[in-house]
C-alpha cells in the first residue's frame, strides 16, 4: 500500500502559498498575504491536532474525526492499528479466561506467580489444598504464606527437575507433590497434587513388607537349623543328600531374600545418619575385594585403586553394604578369567567409588531400571547366582541417604561401569 497524503499537503501547501504570493503582488501588498496564508494552514493544523488529540483522550471506540490529505491518513492509520490491537487483546484475553478456567476446574491447586514470587492468580483447590485465596492473596509474596522450611528451601534454589513432597498447610493428614515450571519472563507456575492416597498405600507396602519379612525370619532359621542336622545325618541314608542340600540351598536363598528385603525396609524408613562418621576406604575396599572372589565362580583380576589421602563421611555398615553389593555383583556377572577394577577417587566438584568390570555388558534398555526392586536383565542367570534382584536397590537408597548418587555406564561385549557419585562435602582430607 503506497501513502501518499503527504504529498497532497506539500501539494495543497504549494499551491496557498503560491496563489497568496501572486495575489499580494498584483495586489501590491508584497509578503502580507503569504504570510496570512501560512498562518491560517497553520491554524488548520493545529484544528486537526485538536480533533485528533481529543480523539485519542475521549472517543477512541468511535470513529476518528473526517479530515483530508496527511491528517485523514494519519487518523485512518491510528483506527487501523487500534482495531487490530483490539482485535489481539480481545484474542490473548479469550485464551487467558479458558486457560483459567481450565485450571480454576481441576482437582490439583494452581498458582501463578510473577518473577518477583508474588501471586497473580490462583484456583480454588489451592484454598483447599494450600490455604491461599485469590480475593485476599493476590499481589502477595508466596513464600510469606507458604512458610515450610522444606518449600522455601526448595522455591529458592530454583531447581525443579524434581517435585517435592510436603505436607499440606491446611490439613497434616494431607501429602501434596509440588511441582513448579518457568515461563515467559520468569514467571513461574506451582502445582500442587493431593498424593495421600498414594501415600499410604506406599506406607502400607513398607509396613507389609517389614512385617511380612520380619516373620519370616524365625521360621526360616529354624527349618536352616533342621536341615543342617539332617545333612549331619545323611551318611545313614544316601539317597536324602540331594533332597537336602536343594533344600538347604532355597533355604539359604530364602534368607538372603528376607535379610535384603529388612535392610531394604530399614532404609526406606529410618532418618538420614546425623552423625557421620569418618571412613577410610582402603582398609573397606581390600575387605570387600576378598568378599567378592569368595562369591566368584572362578578367578578374577581383581584391581584396586584408592587415594588414601580422602576418606568419606558417612555410616560405615550402610556405605560397606552398597559397595559390597556392587562389588559381589562384578564378580557374580563376569567371567573366569575377567578383571574387575574397584577405584576410590576424586576431581574439583566430586568423590567416586567406581566398580568397572570387563564382562559381557548390559543392553542400554534395561539400564534406567536397575534399581528397581527385583528388577532383573537376565532372571534365569540371576537365579542361578542366588541374586535377589535387591542389591542394585539397596545401594540407590544407600546413596540417597549421602546425598550421592548412582551412574551406569555399560557397553554390550565391552563390560560395565557402576560410579557412586558424592559430594566434596562428603568427604575429607586427611593429614599426610
Amino acid at each position: 500500500m503506497r501513502y501518499l497524503g503527504w504529498k497532497t499537503e506539500i501539494t495543497r501547501l504549494a499551491l496557498l502559498v503560491g496563489a497568496a504570493a501572486l495575489l499580494g503582488s498584483a495586489m501590491g501588498l508584497g509578503p502580507w498575504l503569504v504570510v496570512i496564508a501560512t498562518s491560517g494552514y497553520a491554524l488548520w493544523s493545529l484544528y486537526h491536532l485538536h480533533q485528533l488529540n481529543h480523539w485519542l483522550l475521549h472517543g477512541q471506540e468511535q470513529e476518528p474525526p473526517e479530515a483530508t490529505g496527511l491528517w485523514g491518513q494519519v487518523l485512518d492509520l491510528i483506527f487501523q492499528i487500534q482495531r487490530e490491537d483490539r482485535e489481539v487483546k480481545a484474542r490473548l484475553q479469550a485464551m487467558v479466561d479458558y486457560l483459567r478456567s481450565s485450571f480454576a476446574s481441576m482437582s490439583d491447586a494452581t498458582v501463578m506467580l510473577d518473577p518477583a514470587g508474588n501471586i497473580e492468580w490462583c484456583n480454588r483447590a489451592a484454598g483447599t489444598l494450600l490455604g491461599l485465596r485469590q480475593s485476599d492473596d493476590s499481589g502477595r509474596l508466596l513464600v510469606n504464606l507458604l512458610r515450610s522450611p522444606e518449600f522455601i528451601r526448595y522455591f529458592d534454589a530454583e531447581k525443579y527437575d524434581e517435585p517435592l513432597e510436603m505436607v499440606s498447610p491446611v490439613n497434616q493428614q494431607i501429602r501434596l507433590l509440588v511441582s513448579i515450571t518457568f515461563f515467559g519472563r520468569r514467571s513461574r507456575l506451582l502445582f500442587a497434587r493431593d498424593v495421600t492416597r498414594t501415600h499410604r498405600l506406599e506406607q502400607m507396602r513398607r509396613d507389609f513388607v517389614a512385617n511380612v519379612s520380619h516373620e519370616l525370619r524365625t521360621p526360616l532359621t529354624v527349618i536352616g537349623g533342621y536341615l543342617d542336622t539332617f545333612a549331619g545325618q545323611v551318611a545313614e541314608n544316601p539317597r536324602w543328600q540331594r533332597a537336602i542340600e536343594q533344600m538347604q540351598q532355597q533355604s539359604r536363598r530364602m534368607q538372603n531374600l528376607v535379610s535384603d528385603l529388612m535392610a531394604l525396609s530399614r532404609l526406606e524408613s529410618l532418618p538420614s545418619p546425623r552423625e557421620r562418621e569418618r571412613i577410610a576406604l582402603r582398609p573397606l575396599m581390600e575387605m570387600i575385594r576378598e568378599e567378592a572372589l569368595i562369591a566368584a565362580d572362578g578367578e578374577r583380576d581383581f584391581q584396586l585403586e584408592c587415594d588414601d589421602s580422602l576418606a568419606v563421611l558417612g555410616h560405615e555398615g550402610e556405605l560397606r553394604s552398597a559397595f559390597s553389593n556392587l562389588a559381589v555383583n562384578a564378580a557374580k556377572y563376569t567371567r573366569p578369567g575377567d578383571s574387575i577394577w574397584m577405584r576410590w577417587y576424586a576431581d574439583r566438584d566430586h568423590a567416586y567409588f567406581e566398580v568397572s568390570d570387563s564382562g559381557q555388558g548390559i543392553e542400554p534398555q534395561h539400564i534406567p531400571r536397575l534399581t528397581e526392586r527385583f528388577y532383573r536383565v537376565d532372571p534365569s542367570r540371576s537365579s542361578a547366582t542366588g541374586g535377589t534382584g535387591l542389591g542394585l536397590a539397596i545401594v540407590k537408597h544407600v546413596l540417597l541417604r549421602h546425598q550421592a548418587e548412582l551412574r551406569v555406564h555399560s557397553e554390550p561385549g565391552k563390560g560395565s561401569t557402576f560410579t557412586c557419585v558424592f559430594p566434596l562435602a562428603a568427604t575429607e582430607r586427611l593429614a599426610s
